[in-house]
């Protein structure tokens, strides 16, 4: 099934691609709002299930500006960092023997179209497929977790390497969590959309030179086993938000580095949920911090 968050109401995306609000189509048993479903969600894919042959709008009339977050409010919002064995490879870092987290801000998070405004730094692009949970719970088992998944779909990890890697620890949290800095979308699409949900291709490109391709096949922690790791720490709840890191191909893994400026296009896809565009802008306000240049201390984590 293909959902989303459609001027701020929740959609259901048909098989004829048409575009249905759940809500109304049900006599509000629903919340137009999708952060709220989260809570039925098993309930709610029963009941959208019987609305596949319903007419609607043409999701090709539907104006980009309108797609929303598919998870726009989630309490918790994970991030996983070195989860592709080649990208631990081009930071110059060992592939993780357990998870490496970090959380990105609820405010960071964005929808799949429009401009992202630059902080001062040296901004990076990071593709990841995003897992949003549906049925929560505590020491999910990973044989049970792909059960517990809402959706997925596809995000940008976007980081600032230079706050990144200062001072005496790095600063991921504070680094990947500028405005902007995680967006999603544009759909979000149940497991069993997928041929094999452990294995789909993703990338992005700028200015339309593609810059980095992977398949979440290479994961070292698959989904599920990210899934059962975290919640053996902390409950999952409906609604969070789970980046799941990125393939190679980073600009700071480059030979010259390279990072994103203003002007840029920022196109992220992946396949059977669409792309989302971006386009970068400089800031207009005055201020004073770290300048562009370098990132010098690739030893010192990226993620």
């Amino acid at each position: 099934m293909r959902l989303a968050n459609i001027s701020n109401r929740l959609k259901l995306v048909t098989a004829d691609s048409e575009v249905i609000d759940i809500s109304q189509e049900t006599g509000g048993r629903f919340s137009p709002r999708i952060q709220e479903c989260y809570e039925r969600w098993d309930e709610l894919l029963d009941v959208a299930a019987t609305l596949q042959n319903t007419s609607g709008k043409p999701l090709s009339q539907v104006p980009r500006q309108e797609f929303g977050i598919p998870a726009p409010q989630p309490r918790q919002v994970f991030a996983i960092g070195l989860n592709y064995a080649a990208h631990a490879a081009e930071a110059s870092l060992a592939v993780p023997e357990n998870l490496t987290v970090f959380t990105k801000f609820a405010s960071s998070l964005a929808g799949p179209y429009g401009s992202i405004t630059l902080p001062q730094g040296t901004v990076d692009w990071e593709v990841e497929l995003v897992a949003v949970i549906g049925r929560g719970g505590r020491h999910i088992p990973v044989e049970e977790a792909w059960n517990r998944v809402a959706g997925l779909s596809i995000g940008q990890d976007l980081s600032e390497r230079t706050m990144q890697s200062a001072g005496p620890a790095p600063q991921y949290s504070l680094a990947k969590s500028f405005p902007g800095f995680g967006p999603i979308g544009p759909l979000l699409v149940t497991p069993d959309e997928f041929e094999d949900p452990d294995s789909i291709e993703l990338g992005c490109s700028i200015n339309g030179e593609l810059v980095q391709k992977g398949n979440t096949s290479d994961m070292v922690f698959p989904v599920p086993e990210i899934i059962a790791r975290l919640s053996r720490i902390t409950p999952l709840l409906p609604g969070d938000v789970i980046f799941t890191g990125t393939p190679p191909g980073v600009g700071v893994g480059r030979v010259p580095q390279r990072f994103l400026t203003a002007g840029d296009e920022l196109v992220t896809y992946m396949r059977g949920v669409g792309e989302m565009r971006h386009r970068m802008q400089a800031r207009q306000e005055s201020g004073t911090g770290p300048g562009r240049g370098r990132f010098r201390g690739m030893n010192k984590g990226v993620q």
